[in-house]
């Protein structure tokens, strides 16, 4: 063989290849000589050379070398690589499953060894395991965990320094995308979305139809396919939560974020808050708060203190809880009940008034229960007024209104803040948005619309209706004169436009 012819024209006294000293060939056949006595002698069968032959001595006097230890793992440490690198196999050579060399040994070149041993296996590779790796003792009941404060080495998440604003712009290798301006969002996840989480989007619902077929909708219909996310809007769930990733949402302008419970390990999506980046920690206070928190201010419950460790980016609180000023968004409007108001991108709304109580603002009144929580009793609600039960928030539109003291909003400002200016670049984006075309009604027939027919651009001498025939311009009043809604505190500016032209002409007849 190959060994033999090698063996026949190296030197005859030795030890290695030329004489007393390491040549070229020695090196090169220095790593195959290890694998052959640390690998194949254990798990093929491979031969210990003769005492006193040629070749016992040039292996021994290699494997002695100092500088071939230098550079060689010890034998334990070899073999466990072999072992958890390697693959069961051997069928395809008509013998026993056996292990075969992991990837780093180039059998191609010992294509030969095959011929001199039968492939048998010591013990196979889960036998291997089952010795060597042994799993490490289970916990007992017996056995103590050390209990650890989560609030004590709790930091407030930094906030994400915004980038000057900025639109991804694509080279103009197709009209389509000559136009396309997009939001940079490269923290955003690239892949699917957590499947339990959505379900199918199907039904007639989606181009705009009702139970019977008839549109109620117009300007809706086709589109790719969607998968609706289960967005969690009550956050009812107590305990710190890990943000995993942040997602896009076909469903929604801004974006949602996959967090898990660190208690139950159950995932849910909520709506991301701005600057919110994954390995964060939120947590919702809807519940009370926690009895391990209060440890951790001294038993203290004043108002700054509590919102010093619960006001962070991200939290669900009760509105009481809020410090005034704050930015919220995912707005409730009652006590219980899911976030409505403030949910779509970049939109915020601002606490302007917390009430007062009677024992001095900024003692939290409330009592621990069984579980570690501070609630509110219910006699000590009943006894402050009405107008103690509502919170002053001002929306991004300047309406000002009064709602529930308990009911919840989260920290921070809705993500995806720029989302108004995208710009699509063609209609047939659009149209993958499930968007149909609007068309004007000068465009249609006479029996498509009032403003149709005719020959022109005319619609007749006709006040502008639309196309059920309702005043479009001024004369169709929707604004209510009674039963006016009893929680807007100041209502939304409204004919801002109107209103400086009058004053610009108040100012040129003076």
């Amino acid at each position: 063989n190959e060994i033999s012819k090698l063996i026949d024209v190296a030197h005859a006294t030795g030890p290695y290849f030329l004489g007393t000293e390491l040549s070229y060939v020695d090196v090169q056949i220095a790593p195959w000589i290890i694998r052959m006595r640390r690998v194949l002698t254990p798990y093929r069968g491979w031969p210990e050379p003769e005492a006193g032959s040629r070749w016992a001595l040039w292996v021994d006097a290699i494997e002695n070398n100092p500088h071939v230890k230098a550079t060689t793992s010890t034998d334990d440490l070899y073999l466990d690589s072999y072992e958890r690198y390697a693959v069961v196999e051997g069928a395809k050579y008509g013998a026993p499953p056996v292990i075969h060399e992991p990837p780093r040994i180039c059998l191609r070149q010992l294509q030969y060894l095959r011929t001199l041993q039968p492939y048998t296996s010591r013990r196979t590779y889960a036998e291997a395991q089952a010795i060597d790796h042994k799993p490490p003792p289970p916990i007992t009941a017996t056995t103590t965990l050390p209990e650890v404060n989560p609030y004590e080495s709790s930091v407030r998440p930094e906030d994400t320094p915004e980038a000057p604003f900025q639109l991804r712009s694509y080279k103009p290798r197709t009209p389509g995308i000559r136009h396309l301006r997009r939001p940079v969002n490269d923290h955003l996840h690239r892949g699917r979305a957590y499947l339990p989480l959505t379900f199918p989007r199907k039904g007639q619902h989606i181009g705009g139809r009702n139970n019977s077929g008839q549109i109620r909708v117009r300007h809706r219909g086709n589109g790719a396919k969607r998968r609706i996310r289960i967005i969690d809007f009550h956050r009812n769930a107590p305990g710190k939560h890990t943000v995993e990733r942040i997602e896009y949402d076909p469903g929604r302008s801004a974006h949602i974020a996959l967090v898990t419970n660190n208690a139950t390990g159950e995932k849910s999506y909520i709506v991301a808050a701005q600057g919110m980046r994954a390995g964060e920690q939120v947590e919702s206070f809807r519940a009370g708060i926690p009895q391990l928190l209060l440890d951790t201010l001294g038993g203290s419950t004043d108002a700054g203190m509590v919102a010093a460790k619960t006001a962070w980016r991200g939290n669900c609180l009760p509105l009481h809880m809020i410090p005034t000023g704050t930015l919220v968004h995912n707005v409730g409007l009652k006590k219980g009940g899911k976030a409505q108001l403030c949910r779509s991108a970049g939109t915020f709304a601002m606490v302007i008034g917390t009430q007062k109580q009677d024992e001095g603002e900024k003692e939290m009144e409330g009592v621990v229960d069984g579980g570690g929580r501070a609630e509110v009793g219910e006699k000590q609600s009943e006894r402050r007024g009405k107008k103690d039960l509502y919170v002053e928030v001002r929306l991004k539109s300047g309406e000002v209104r009064r709602i529930h003291r308990d009911a919840c909003a989260t920290v921070g400002t809705a993500s995806n803040s720029n989302y108004n200016r995208r710009q699509l670049g063609k209609a047939g984006r659009s149209r993958w948005l499930g968007i149909r075309p609007t068309v004007r009604g000068v465009a249609m027939n006479a029996s498509d619309h009032p403003h149709g027919g005719g020959r022109g651009k005319s619609k007749g001498n006709v006040q502008p209706v639309s196309i059920w025939g309702q005043l479009t311009k001024g004369g169709y009043k929707t604004r209510k004169k009674r039963n006016v809604n009893r929680f807007v505190v100041t209502e939304r500016p409204r004919n801002q436009k109107s209103l400086s032209k009058a004053k610009k002409k108040e100012k040129k007849n003076k």
